[in-house]
């Protein structure tokens, strides 16, 4: 045991309490008919709560924990005090980068050893914990060498030095009984057209998808190959910019059946769009897989991965996860850190503890949407006249045959409500 958490005792669910506690987010709760803990399978990212620095772009680190250094000792106390925050919370789950858990060596080689030797300590102390890996992932946009991408990059030995680093990360997820593994192409993009092969990029980035997806069934690895798309920051234009973007690029390299989508609030605000737009396309598009949950600050341009605190709009995203059938090996990842004068190791555990109860407010609440059904009922009826046997002949036949039909008919369509006030306030019942 560490002494970074003292005096905090693991939290529990007491609605009415003042103390440090769950107040809504009760694990054992039944949501139609599945465990609340099971529904939003929560895990927590080992890089926002225990490698981040506290900096942001115009300033540098302000937070300074015991375990920060380059070393397997400092490694080591870091995978003790993330286990004891794990059992602080309860959570099912947690999420790593190479990076975040393995200090930098002098070579790749030494690296790999360092990540090696991490990865067999999380597994021990795995084994007694009820907390396990939802989904590994590799940093290939941190060091100098990705500046130019990483899959993406001009120069061979980048893309090769990031191929190893993928199967080695992959490995270890397989290892550790991972049922997800993420790309996330941090710097896949470019800067200036002006020294950039666009096609050129491209059809590395969908080689390097396709050799992933290949070692994958060649290890058995079972769990979802993820994507995690991003618009920009820092790259003027990301090639995984959007869900759609995302889609048409598997599309282009057959990766469609194999590869879904890991989606984030603050990345959708970022390309222009909801969550739940992006939550309800995947699902259209049959790639939805898991979500991470922050959000952003709507007064800044960029990336805050701040904790959620809003239940209308968490309410809105889970109504879309469930309208896709619920999270089978993904969950909800807290891709998000504190803020850079949060200091203290209880806020930490209070940043948690609120986001699972906003979570956890916004399952309920996307639950009582979705049992009682009108939303639904009225979605249907917006578009019955294509269920209709006339609504079906349009689509089977041709133009010269609808044009007729129009004239023959006397057909003088007339608008009808979309009704979105009135939408609105039956949400607004829910939440």
């Amino acid at each position: 045991m560490t002494d970074f958490f003292k005096d905090i005792s693991k939290l529990e669910y007491k609605p009415d309490s003042t103390d440090l506690a769950f107040h809504h987010y009760n694990p054992d709760e039944i949501v139609m008919g599945k465990r609340m803990e099971d529904h939003l399978r929560f895990a927590v990212a080992y890089w926002h709560s225990f490698a981040w620095p506290g900096g942001d772009p115009f300033g540098g680190q302000t937070f300074d924990r015991p375990w920060f250094g380059e070393t397997l000792e400092l490694a080591k106390l870091k995978a003790d005090v993330a286990f004891e925050m794990f059992d602080l919370l309860g959570v099912p789950f947690f999420c790593w980068h190479d990076a975040d858990i393995r200090p930098e060596g002098a070579s790749f080689k030494e690296s790999r050893k360092n990540f090696e030797t991490i990865i067999d300590y999380l597994s021990e102390k795995m084994e007694t914990s009820k907390t396990q890996l939802l989904w590994g992932t590799a940093n290939m946009f941190s060091h100098r060498r990705f500046m130019s991408g990483a899959a993406t990059n001009p120069d061979p030995e980048v893309f090769a030095w990031s191929a190893a680093t993928v199967k080695l990360c992959l490995d270890a997820t397989h290892k550790m009984g991972g049922q997800n593994y993420v790309l996330w192409g941090g710097r896949e993009g470019y800067e200036t057209l002006l020294n950039t092969d666009l096609k050129r990029e491209r059809q590395q980035a969908g080689r390097f998808l396709q050799m992933v997806v290949d070692y994958k069934h060649k290890i058995g690895f079972k769990g979802a190959i993820l994507v995690e798309p991003k618009p920009q920051e820092p790259s003027k234009h990301q090639y995984d910019y959007d869900v759609a973007t995302v889609y048409g690029f598997l599309k282009e390299f057959g990766l469609e059946k194999e590869v879904q989508m890991n989606i984030e609030q603050g990345h959708a605000i970022l390309a222009g769009h909801s969550f739940e737009h992006e939550l309800a396309l995947a699902n259209s598009l049959g790639i939805f897989g898991s979500i991470d949950m922050n959000r952003n600050d709507y007064q800044s341009g960029w990336d805050t991965d701040q904790f959620p605190n809003n239940v209308p709009e968490v309410a809105i995203a889970y109504y879309e996860v469930l309208r896709a059938g619920g999270f089978t090996t993904g969950g909800t990842n807290f891709d998000a850190k504190l803020r850079r004068q949060s200091l203290d190791p209880v806020d930490l555990i209070a940043a948690h503890a609120g986001g699972m109860d906003v979570c956890a407010r916004g399952l309920k609440a996307a639950a009582a949407m979705i049992e009682d059904g009108t939303l639904e009922a009225l979605r249907n009826e917006r578009y019955a006249g294509w269920d209709a046997q006339a609504g079906q002949s349009l689509l089977n036949s041709d133009l010269e045959s609808v044009a007729a039909l129009v004239e023959t008919s006397n057909m003088d369509p007339q608008p009808k409500s979309g009704r979105q006030e009135v939408l609105e306030n039956l949400v607004n019942r829910f939440v």
